[in-house]
C-alpha cells in the first residue's frame, strides 16, 4: 500500500486528476455550502442572463441560476456514474468469478448470457430499459447497470481462469479449502488491481451514458437535473446563448477526462512491468 501511494504521488497527471475529482465531489456533496442561489427557483425577469457578478454562469430559459444547477447536477451525474459502476462491478465479478472457476457447462451457460448482452448496442438496450422502467434516478440506475456489467464479467472470468492455475491456488485446494473460500480469500484479492482499473474507466463511461440518456430526454424529471439534462436544455438555445451549453459541457468534458487520466495513472502504477518515470 505504501509503495502504491508513493508511486501514485509521483504520477502528476493522475494526482492532478484525483485532486480535481475530489474538489468536484466535495462541491457536489456540499452543494448548499458552495451555492448562493437556488437551483430550482424560477425568475422570468432574469431569464437568459449572461455570466455576471450575481449569476456566475448566467441563467437559463426560466431564470434559474446556471451555476447552482451545474453544481447540483454534479450530484446526479457523479452518483449515477459511481453507483452504477459499483453495481456493475459487483454483478460482473459474481458472474465472471463463478464462470471462470467452475468452468464446464456453468461457464458456457453464463458466457452465452454475457454474449447476448454484448451483441446488442448497449445504448439501445439502455434506452429500451429506461422507457420500460420510466424516467427517474432508479430507472437510469437499472438501465445502465444492466448494460455495463458484461465488460467486468469477461475481465474477471479471464483473470480467474489464469489465477486458478497458479501454485497458491493448487496449494489451497490440497489443503481442502472450498471453492468459495479459495475465490474470496485467494483469487479475488490477487486480481483486485485490474478490477480497480476497470472500475475507474467504467465510471466515466456510465456518466457519459447517463448524459446521453438525459440529452435525448430520457433522464431525470424536472426540477432535478444532471449535466446531460443541462446540455440538452442548452443545446436548444446554443446559437443565441452559448453559455447555456458551454459551462455544463465543459465541466462534463473535464470530469470525464480526469476520470480517464486517473484510470491510466492507476493502471500505470499497478502494472508490475511498467517502470515509468511518472514525475517526468
Amino acid at each position: 500500500m505504501k509503495s502504491f501511494a508513493k508511486k501514485f504521488l509521483r504520477h502528476r497527471v493522475a494526482l492532478a486528476s484525483l485532486v480535481f475529482l475530489a474538489v468536484v465531489s466535495v462541491g457536489a456533496g456540499f452543494a448548499p455550502v458552495f451555492t448562493r442561489q437556488s437551483y430550482e427557483v424560477q425568475n422570468i425577469e432574469e431569464k437568459l442572463e449572461t455570466p455576471n457578478a450575481q449569476h456566475w454562469m448566467g441563467t437559463d430559459t426560466l431564470g434559474r441560476d446556471l451555476y447552482s444547477r451545474v453544481v447540483y447536477g454534479a450530484r446526479m451525474s457523479l452518483s449515477v456514474g459511481v453507483i452504477t459502476a459499483l453495481l456493475s462491478l459487483t454483478v460482473g465479478t459474481l458472474v465472471g468469478a463463478i464462470a471462470g472457476y467452475r468452468g464446464g457447462k456453468i461457464d458456457a451457460a453464463l458466457m452465452r448470457v454475457v454474449d447476448v448482452f454484448y451483441i446488442f448496442p448497449s445504448l439501445l438496450i439502455a434506452i429500451l430499459l429506461t422507457v420500460y422502467f420510466g424516467r427517474g434516478f432508479l430507472g437510469i440506475l437499472v438501465a445502465i447497470t444492466l448494460t455495463s456489467w458484461v465488460t467486468h464479467a469477461r475481465l474477471v472470468r479471464n483473470l480467474v481462469l489464469q489465477s486458478k492455475e497458479m501454485l497458491y491456488v493448487e496449494s489451497a485446494r490440497s489443503l481442502g479449502l472450498s471453492g468459495t473460500r479459495i475465490l474470496l480469500r485467494h483469487i479475488l484479492p490477487n486480481i483486485l488491481g485490474p478490477m480497480i482499473v476497470s472500475l475507474t474507466f467504467q465510471i466515466p463511461t456510465n456518466i457519459m451514458s447517463e448524459s446521453f440518456l438525459s440529452f435525448i430526454g430520457l433522464g431525470l424529471e424536472p426540477p432535478y437535473s444532471s449535466w446531460g439534462t443541462l446540455a440538452n436544455e442548452g443545446f436548444r438555445a446554443m446559437k443565441s446563448f452559448p453559455h447555456l451549453i458551454l459551462f455544463p459541457g465543459t465541466v462534463l468534458f473535464v470530469t470525464l477526462l480526469a476520470f480517464n487520466a486517473l484510470g491510466d495513472g492507476v493502471r500505470d502504477v499497478l502494472d508490475p512491468r511498467g517502470k515509468r518515470d511518472f514525475g517526468a
